[in-house]
């Protein structure tokens, strides 16, 4: 059975590779800030980017890797 979000299905259960790459993009695809604005670090584009979206989906968040909230 999976979550499907619009751009990237979530399975369950989730893995432990999974996890590790969710971690991997939560810290690259946080929040920043932009002269634009609050954009993603990485695609600099309107914060939560897909992957962002992806990782919270997960159950992770850039905080939790040191991340400002």
């Amino acid at each position: 059975m999976s979550a499907v979000l619009p751009d990237f299905p979530v399975l369950t259960p989730i893995t432990d590779e999974d996890l590790a790459f969710a971690a991997h993009a939560a810290r690259v695809h946080a929040l920043g800030p932009w002269p634009q604005g609050q954009l993603c670090r990485s695609e600099r584009v309107p914060y939560p980017c897909r992957l962002a979206r992806w990782t919270h989906a997960a159950g992770l968040k850039g905080e939790q890797f040191g991340e400002p909230a």
